[in-house]
């Protein structure tokens, strides 16, 4: 093991988009693991938009990071020293873990991955906490139905791609929001959405809709927010769902921009909409995973990883989410496991 550990803190809170000075890389003596705990070797990091609210001081459904404290996220790591008989060294786990080479915790905070399952990079993706964010609110909140139609915005995402695909093998006609002739392509050519929409490149979000779906919309996955959300809203039908997910095109905003009133529309729809965070079903994931990972094994379910190799570059790979740079799960990949069978 190395003399040191390299871990981001939270330099200063930033207003409005982060930038570089909003990250602290600073190296420690590696931590030690007490009676119960486990050392962990980071393997791969999650970066993901929700992380934001986390660096602004206004309390939300994630606790504020402390300036000078470690920022944290989904993280796969290799058990190399353990104190606890629940786990052994060579060990694979995932768990909520600091931006950090590497870290101490106990077998109670982490779930052991099988690497035979899946490769262990999606135990943070289309396994992990994205793709049971997709299957609760694409099966339990927005519950596309045969026949009916499901848009999702931030469709090439690594919530939304797996929610469009749900929606498809429930038998839906399946529209997605994405940002590039390339992720468009994407949807169709590989996902099987029956239509994407490249928003960069559309001037009236609603007509571009009304030719995706002329049948109008029976159930929404929001993941953005903002115009295409008060465009979709012109289109519900009658008993629509909306599922709302995330807002990012509104996290970095300095001030909170007031758009159409909605609230009009479903009166006269009787629409349902309903946030929803994937904790509210932590008891079911497992529910979720073994679905998910039955797609997976024949076929059903497809799944892309954009991967940045170091854990110095872990803000790029944050700051690209608001440009839209990843293409499915965005992941930093910070070491290879070292005790192999």
């Amino acid at each position: 093991m190395q003399e040191t550990n390299r871990i981001f803190t939270l330099a200063q809170r930033p207003t409005g988009k982060p930038d570089d000075e909003t990250f602290e890389l600073v190296e420690e003596e590696p931590p030690t693991p007490e009676d119960g705990e486990v050392l962990l070797r980071t393997l791969y990091l999650s970066v993901d938009p929700y992380m934001r609210g986390r660096m602004s001081a206004t309390e939300s459904y994630a606790e504020p990071w402390e300036v000078g404290e470690p920022l944290r996220g989904g993280v796969v790591a290799e058990v190399v020293d353990s104190n606890s008989d629940e786990l052994a060294a060579g060990d694979i786990v995932t768990g909520e873990l600091q931006w950090a080479e590497y870290a101490v915790a106990a077998p109670a905070e982490l779930r052991q991955i099988d690497p035979e399952q899946a490769p262990i990079s999606t135990a943070l993706g289309v396994l992990g906490m994205t793709g049971i964010t997709a299957y609760f609110g694409t099966r339990e909140i927005a519950e596309p139905e045969a026949g009916e139609t499901f848009v999702v915005t931030g469709a090439a995402g690594a919530v939304g791609s797996v929610a469009g695909q749900i929606a498809k093998i429930d038998g839906a006609r399946v529209v997605g929001f994405a940002g590039s002739d390339g992720k468009v392509e994407f949807l169709e050519d590989e996902l099987g959405f029956d239509v994407g929409i490249n928003y960069k490149k559309t001037d009236d979000y609603e007509a571009a809709l009304a030719e995706a779906a002329p049948d109008g919309v029976d159930a929404y996955f929001d993941n953005v927010g903002g115009p295409i959300t008060d465009a979709v809203f012109t289109q519900l039908n009658v008993h629509a769902r909306v599922a709302v997910c995330g807002q990012i095109s509104l996290y970095n905003a300095t001030e909170q921009p007031v758009g159409p009133r909605k609230l009009p529309t479903l009166i006269t729809k009787r629409a349902r909409v309903e946030g929803f965070l994937v904790s509210d079903f932590q008891p079911r994931w497992g529910e979720a995973i073994e679905q998910l990972a039955g797609w997976l094994d024949d076929g059903s379910l497809q799944y892309r990883e954009t991967v940045t190799e170091g854990l110095e570059n872990a803000p790029d790979a944050f700051l690209g989410l608001f440009e839209g740079a990843n293409l499915g799960k965005q992941l930093v990949k910070v070491g290879e496991p070292e005790r192999r069978e």
